[in-house]
């Protein structure tokens, strides 16, 4: 783990022990702050019986990532034998790039990466490995395009997530996923291999996620800090893979909070292009005011309108971005009608009054 001597000012402040455990789980660092607070420094300033509560959680999550780990070498192993390719994304394949652990990050689900020309195939796959698809076969052949194609063991507790050059939706420009396979490598878990994104690509894509999510979880930033602290960086390539996307602020953003939380340190032309944006240093303040509240203070639907529009940049470029997401249809505004040929127009007509019934005027869903 990064540096993070704010952690404990910015998870709470005077610090309640009690309820430290629940917060970190909620924002997803429980298994650093476990293991952050049995090193000798920190342990004497904790009570026992959280140390231990925190440890009993944290093997929990081991076991439950022992599990999530023997699954994605079972279904990469099946997809190289079909000659289907797949790139593992965020997950484990992410806990051992920042963390050199997959049991160091929180995380429910796999995620996985393929062509959409490859989708029809992989979801008979994974009904062939004994999942249940969320997206049926039907709505494939009907050309439905979801938030992701998500499959369940239920009995295992096995979810994992695909998703296409199509699904990136809150990339502000399509993800160009031929370049991305193009510039993949292979990464260590475990002491096996594992095809992954490029370390630049990565960068990007938990950057975004991060910014779909409204940077609401600790994880996330610890998430940035840990991959450009741990990993080598070609920064060119960085600010390149972040233009092909439209992700300049996204990416500043993100680098800005790793810096500002955890105190990571960044070549001087990467500050040089953050301070050029005083808009991302906007961003950054509100989050991290927003932020030890996190998913139990949602945004309003107006703020979650507003927060996608600067994060884009530019009025103009922010408004395209805002109605695309606000008439870009998914499985929740099609899913009665998943095999039907319904017109696109019919479905990206519905969503915005969905959105707007989901997200009430408190933001809650």
């Amino acid at each position: 783990m990064p540096s993070g001597t704010r952690l404990r000012e910015l998870l709470c402040h005077p610090v309640n022990w009690i309820d430290l455990p629940s917060l970190a789980d909620d924002h997803g660092v429980l298994p650093l702050v476990a293991t952050r607070l049995r090193a000798p420094d920190a342990a004497s300033h904790v009570p026992a019986s959280i140390r231990q509560k925190l440890a009993d959680r944290q093997r929990t999550q081991i076991l439950f990532t022992l599990s999530m780990v023997a699954e994605m070498f079972r279904v990469l192993g099946r997809f190289a034998s079909a000659s289907i390719p797949v790139l593992a994304i965020k997950g484990p394949a992410l806990a051992a790039r920042c963390y050199n652990d997959p049991a160091l990050r929180q995380y429910g689900d796999l995620d996985l990466v393929v062509r959409d020309r490859d989708i029809r195939r992989s979801t008979e796959l994974m009904i062939a490995l004994g999942y249940e698809p969320n997206v049926p076969l039907a709505a494939i052949s009907a050309a439905k395009i979801p938030g992701e194609y998500v499959f369940v063991r239920s009995n295992l507790r096995l979810l994992v997530e695909f998703h296409t050059e199509r699904t990136f939706r809150y990339h502000p420009k399509p993800l160009p996923l031929e370049s991305v396979f193009g510039r993949q490598i292979d990464i260590q878990v475990d002491a096996r291999r594992v095809p992954a994104f490029s370390t630049e690509d990565e960068l990007i894509l938990i950057s975004i996620h991060a910014a779909k999510h409204f940077w609401e979880r600790l994880m996330w930033v610890a998430d940035v800090a840990a991959l450009v602290s741990r990993q080598p960086l070609d920064w060119p390539r960085v600010a390149a893979a972040s233009q092909e996307v439209g992700a300049e602020r996204m990416l500043r953003v993100a680098l800005q909070l790793a810096k500002n939380i955890f105190g990571i340190e960044l070549p001087a032309e990467v500050l040089r292009d953050i301070d050029s944006d005083p808009a991302a240093a906007s961003i950054c303040r509100r989050i991290e005011q927003r932020l030890p509240a996190g998913e139990s203070s949602p945004l309003s639907l107006f703020q979650r309108a507003t927060f996608r529009m600067r994060m884009r940049g530019g009025l103009l470029a922010g408004a395209a971005y805002l109605t695309r997401l606000s008439l870009s249809p998914t499985e929740e505004d099609w899913a009665s009608r998943s095999d039907a040929k319904r017109s696109w127009l019919l479905d990206a007509a519905s969503r915005p009054f969905r959105l707007a019934r989901k997200y009430r005027r408190d933001g809650k869903p």
